[in-house]
């Protein structure tokens, strides 16, 4: 299990509020605006306003959307993080990231790929450079 202090990047309003032991299970699509911790297995579609944390033992297969995610378990499924997206050193994901900010500790297992948005929301534009002979 992870230690409290491993999330104390999360400020006090994004404090969970609701926990799926590592008992439940759910298959389907969860909508929630305040906050979640996920500790069981999850199979479906994640779209949110608000926080979620993958807990160390959660095996998610899902597509994850919501304002800021810490993994500590499994994911398996694009992830979209509209403000950040910390991944702590037992994560695991394999999929794609979409965020404006991302954190990843030493340890963590990532397949797939990431894109950067803006703080507008936007993709971040990539610049190509080239060298010059001369």
């Amino acid at each position: 299990m992870a230690k409290k202090d491993e999330y104390s990047d999360i400020k006090e309003s994004e404090k969970v509020e609701t926990v799926f032991s590592e008992t439940t299970s759910f298959d389907g699509t969860l909508k929630f605006s305040k906050s979640i911790r996920i500790e069981g297995s999850f199979k479906g579609k994640i779209d949110s306003k608000g926080y979620l944390v993958v807990g160390e033992n959660a095996k998610i297969r899902a597509s994850i959307k919501a304002q800021s995610i810490v993994i500590a378990g499994e994911v398996k499924g694009n992830v979209e993080a509209e403000e950040r997206l910390e991944m702590l050193p037992s994560g695991k994901l394999y999929g794609n990231i979409k965020t404006k900010k991302l954190k990843m500790a030493d340890g963590v297992v990532f397949e797939g790929s990431c894109e950067m948005l803006t703080t507008s929301g936007k993709p971040a534009e990539i610049k190509k450079f080239s060298q010059g002979t001369g």
